[in-house]
């Protein structure tokens, strides 16, 4: 059966924090204050500067008596090395790996978690799209490779986030990998409140089993009255994104596109999702490639509400992750992810359609090999559902 639909809860406070320059030591500090509890849910985890202070403050945590219960994902932590996983387990960390790789799971292993989550003490999260990496943050640097932020928050809303990591923490002994549940019926998705201070809900997915996270977006995006700015590292949009950013584009909404430019972990797929460059440019929907490094924050605004998370909101997550965003109405966050935007724009290249139809040849093939295997990809596994 699907898990529940998370509702609006206010009385909150947010706080955007931008690169692992700004968001680590806040979460490394936490980890050190910590008085019971310390939860933490990652994809990404390998060796590394990054990795070692982690370890150290997770390790100092469960030594000082707190409950320390960590869930990587198996594929996403093969760099985490096992010197590493002993330190934690020595130290009395609860540890545990998501959906273990097998060869006779075939398709299976292609389920991931995905989701980015730190919780502390039951009163204190962050939630966002950072791996423990050298690229997010190395200690001695004051800039990062990779482009990312984190949403810091306290208030009710950190209770839900606690039930969805324990949740999944004990699902994870029963099953290793979510699969499409048979004949139920989803609930509703709670109504976006008119305004608010303050104002903030969990949206996840659970693979394909429920998609409230994607709902909720194209919800918004059909709602917006007068701006929609979404960034994505991976832009593989759903079918039903890609018509609702032409929609909105068409009624005369300020439609922005915050991609990734040149400097990409995955080439190929970057090359895959500019398929989809032609039509929405024709929609009136304006794209901006970053330059400065690899962008690999997921961020969208559409008037007020805001959604930060790990969803890509593509056909590949969607179809195989564990995701989980956090949605605001609170103006003063709203106000700091903008800034965000604009900040980041003025450091992007806007595609145009001129330029885009006088890309050299080489670009052009790129494009339509790797856009040709992504939809061979997907159709196969359509059948196969």
């Amino acid at each position: 059966m699907p898990g529940p639909v998370f509702p609006w809860r206010d009385g909150n406070q947010f706080e955007l924090l931008i690169d692992g320059p700004e968001f680590f030591p806040r979460m490394l500090e936490a980890i050190t204050r910590a008085e019971f509890q310390v939860d933490l849910e990652l994809y990404l985890v390998e060796a590394g500067a990054c990795a070692e202070a982690v370890v150290a403050a997770l390790e100092h945590a469960a030594r000082r008596g707190v409950r320390v219960r960590c869930l990587f994902d198996d594929y996403g932590s093969l760099a985490f090395n096992s010197a590493l996983r002993q330190r934690l387990l020595e130290a009395g960390v609860y540890l545990r790996w998501y959906n273990r790789l097998r060869w006779k799971r075939g398709l299976r292993n292609l389920y991931r978690d995905h989701r980015k989550l730190l919780l502390v003490d039951e009163r204190w999260a962050v939630v966002g799209g950072t791996g423990v990496t050298d690229e997010f943050w190395t200690p001695a640097s004051a800039t990062s490779e990779w482009h990312e932020v984190m949403v810091q928050m306290q208030g009710p809303v950190v209770s839900d986030w606690q039930l969805l990591f324990d949740r999944q923490w004990h699902a994870n002994n029963r099953r290793t990998a979510w699969r499409p549940a048979e004949g139920f019926g989803l609930p509703r998705l709670p109504k976006v409140p008119a305004q608010g201070q303050g104002m903030g809900r969990v949206a996840y997915a659970d693979a394909r089993q429920h998609q409230d996270i994607l709902h909720s977006l194209v919800r918004a995006l059909n709602s917006g009255k007068q701006r929609v700015w979404l960034a994505t590292p991976y832009f593989l949009p759903t079918w039903s994104v890609r018509r609702s950013l032409r929609r909105a584009a068409s009624k005369g909404l300020d439609v922005r596109l915050l991609l990734t430019g040149p400097r990409t972990d995955h080439p190929s797929v970057r090359y895959a999702g500019h398929r989809y460059y032609p039509r929405l440019l024709r929609a009136g929907v304006r794209i901006f490639e970053y330059q400065p490094c690899f962008l690999h924050l997921k961020m969208a605004v559409v008037d007020d509400w805001v959604s930060v998370g790990s969803c890509n909101f593509d056909h590949w997550n969607l179809r195989f992750n564990l995701e989980a965003n956090v949605e605001a109405l609170d103006p003063p966050l709203t106000a700091a992810v903008v800034a965000s935007f604009e900040r980041d724009f003025a450091l992007s290249e806007e595609v145009d359609l001129d330029h885009w139809n006088a890309r050299p040849l080489w670009r052009r093939v790129k494009q339509r090999v790797w856009g040709w295997l992504d939809r061979l990809v997907v159709n196969l596994l359509d059948r196969r559902d």
